[in-house]
């Protein structure tokens, strides 16, 4: 699985979680989004199932401060948009908020979902915090993998215990 990156340069670049996945080479910066992509979207009305691996050939993250992320997402962008269900963010900034992740964090909970934790994991390990990622979202992760519809992912969040 492709992942690409489409960067709008407003945090603080030695802090940006792409670009240092852009540096490794574990994802490709574009300047337009393909119609067969994931696109992750945090206010698509449509979340991320499994399912989804068979309708698109890539993912695609959109990096952006979450300052300006209104503005960046009013725009439009080819591709499959999806949100990602809940998860909890392991970065130091927005340490264990739900729903505050880095890029890194929304490719790589992106792969994993769609079948590819190896690449997942590839993703999240050139971060010294990209362990905790995982670990404060095993079990939320494969859940959200088992599940087959939007009906059993509110069941899930709502195990949990999680309000969104």
């Amino acid at each position: 699985m492709k992942v690409n990156v489409l960067m709008f340069n407003q945090d603080d670049p030695k802090k940006c979680t792409a670009a240092k996945l852009l540096r490794f080479g574990l994802v490709k910066k574009i300047i337009k989004t393909s119609p067969t992509t994931l696109l992750l979207h945090p206010y698509a009305k449509t979340t991320l199932l499994s399912s989804d691996k068979d309708t698109v050939r890539s993912i695609t993250g959109i990096d952006c401060s979450w300052n300006y992320a209104d503005d960046v997402f009013e725009k439009k962008f080819d591709g499959v948009s999806r949100k990602l269900p809940p998860l909890l963010a392991g970065n130091p900034v927005n340490y264990s908020k739900l729903n505050k992740l880095t890029t890194a964090e929304a490719m790589a909970s992106a792969a994993f979902l769609l079948g590819h934790e190896s690449l997942s994991h590839q993703l999240m390990e050139k971060f010294n915090w990209g362990h905790t990622f995982f670990e404060l979202n095993e079990n939320l992760l494969n859940d959200y993998k088992k599940a087959i519809s939007e009906e059993e992912i509110s069941t899930i969040i709502h195990e949990y215990g999680y309000q969104v």
